[in-house]
């Protein structure tokens, strides 16, 4: 698909997953950019593995990781996407991060957030997510050597 008129803002759809919670964790994330019309290019995608940890902390890394390479892109306005539900509350301010391992995390997203004039954080359904989904397995599956 062609955007056809300049594309207005990045659009992020992240995803982070460990299997065992805490266990071989990943994280995945796909940039597209997006014009006035709504028309999306995808730009990028993003996959890593990050060790041993919980599914929350894979989020929110997700996110981080994101955000970082998103303003080496250079587009103003953020619209990112999460599965999570719970991270989508959190950072909107609905929930409580009572998790004192996430607060770091958490605080790092709100310094990040400062390097764009918007981001939003909007939760989707998982079939919704897949291909930043995919991405996490892929990372996690080729860390722990199950290609």
């Amino acid at each position: 698909m062609n955007i056809t008129e300049e594309p207005t803002h990045l659009v992020i759809y992240t995803d982070g997953g460990a299997r065992g919670n805490p266990g071989p964790a990943g994280i995945g994330a796909v940039f597209y950019l997006e014009d006035e019309a709504g028309k999306r290019l995808e730009l990028e995608i993003l996959k890593e593995y990050i060790g041993e940890q919980t599914n929350n902390f894979a989020e929110y890394t997700a996110l981080i990781k994101a955000l970082q390479r998103a303003s080496e892109i250079g587009k103003k306005v953020v619209l990112c996407y999460l599965d999570s539900e719970l991270v989508v509350k959190q950072l909107n301010g609905l929930y409580k991060v009572r998790e004192e391992s996430l607060k770091p995390l958490v605080s790092e997203i709100f310094i990040l957030t400062h390097k764009f004039t918007n981001v939003s954080f909007t939760h989707v359904h998982r079939e919704k997510n897949v291909l930043a989904d995919k991405l996490v397995n892929q990372a996690i599956d080729e860390a722990v050597g199950k290609v």
